[in-house]
């Protein structure tokens, strides 16, 4: 029996529709991405999209809140400011994704691939990142408070320090990996050191502040093994 799905905005317009035999919205979805259908701010709340391959989707502002992406892919999709917040995406493919501003609050990324994924502004805010991929990843500014960010294959750990420097942002730094983010800057510790002491040279409070966690972070670093943490001068 044919039967024909529809998929809604947040603000009830009509973006896509599919027709098909046991039909579902996870078909429905893919066939819209097939046909390069804007699904931005589409209202996708609770859906059951596991393994539905998503990849290039367009769903910027989408309502994906509690929905079901596990093992999804959705590598080079465009996830800007969506609500993913508690959905699954468990073994999802989210390389190259764009979740820049996204709500991933109570999300479980666990195992999911984001090597090289635009994380920043991202609230991660008590989301499962264990085993995730964040080789590359772009994390300035995202919110990684209370996250599970513990990985058995890449034991990579991560500090933030908020609220510091004249935009009082979040601060970003991996230990294994010698990166730091902070706002647009991304580098090492080292030249994130020099970069605040030549921006903030006239601003002494400022320039104490950066300085501060920087002699806080190296402070940490010393107890990591040299044999997986980058060595600062």
């Amino acid at each position: 029996m044919k039967t024909k799905l529809q998929i809604h905005s947040i603000f009830g317009k009509l973006l896509f529709e599919y027709e098909c035999e046991d039909n579902t919205i996870a078909k429905t979805v893919t066939e819209a991405v097939k046909s390069s259908a804007d699904l931005s701010f589409a209202n996708l709340n609770s859906a059951d999209l596991s393994s539905a391959n998503l990849s290039y989707a367009n769903l910027s502002c989408a309502n994906l809140r509690s929905a079901n992406l596990r093992s999804a892919n959705l590598s080079f999709a465009n996830l800007r400011s969506a609500n993913l917040s508690f959905a699954n995406l468990i073994s999802a493919d989210l390389r190259y994704a764009n979740l820049r501003s996204a709500d991933l609050s109570s999300a479980d990324l666990s195992s999911a691939d984001l090597s090289s994924a635009n994380l920043s502004y991202a609230n991660l805010s008590c989301a499962n990142l264990r085993s995730a991929n964040l080789n590359s990843a772009n994390l300035s500014s995202a919110d990684l408070r209370y996250a599970n960010l513990s990985s058995a294959k890449t034991g990579k750990r991560y500090i933030q320090i908020a609220c510091i420097g004249s935009s009082k942002r979040m601060t970003t730094y991996c230990f294994e990996d010698d990166i730091i983010w902070c706002g647009c800057f991304k580098g090492t510790l080292k030249e994130f050191e020099k970069q605040c002491k030549e921006t903030h040279k006239n601003n002494k409070q400022y320039l104490n502040e950066y300085l501060g966690a920087i002699k806080y972070i190296k402070s940490i670093a010393k107890d990591t093994p040299k044999s997986t943490t980058a060595q600062q001068d």
